[in-house]
């Protein structure tokens, strides 16, 4: 199990590839501790990370094994400013992070008015671990 602890859904290919979203209650209180909307000091920062941290060990889904339903990997990504102190809470706890890694599928359409329209589509292609 690779828990995501993003705050968007895990795509299709990333559940393929064994990604587990929180229950909805659990993602609600995920998404809140990743929205920050006003200038963090360093003891609010460690505070949220230990928060989530917390929240992926309690995260109220059956792992691996049954008996233990703490994930050993998790998916994370955010504020650039915010992943190296979640990093060292989930490995405190030792919970894996991984960033998920994937490749930009760039297409053109000329419209009808002879504008461009140009669409990204990133497809999820792997992981990154620390």
């Amino acid at each position: 199990m690779i828990l995501n602890l993003t705050q968007h859904q895990a795509t299709a290919e990333q559940l393929a590839a064994g990604v587990i979203d929180l229950p909805e209650d659990k993602r609600a209180a995920l998404v809140d501790a990743l929205t920050v909307t006003t200038l963090p000091d360093r003891e609010s920062i460690e505070a949220r990370c230990d928060y989530i941290a917390e929240l992926a060990c309690q995260n109220g889904l059956s792992g691996d094994d049954e008996d233990d339903p703490h994930p050993k990997m998790a998916m994370i990504g955010g504020a650039p400013w915010m992943m190296r102190t979640l990093e060292q809470a989930l490995t405190g706890r030792a919970i894996t992070p991984l960033y998920a890694f994937s490749v930009r599928e760039s297409t053109e359409r000329t419209m009808p008015d002879g504008t461009v329209q140009k669409i990204n589509v990133f497809r999820h292609a792997g992981f990154v671990g620390i």
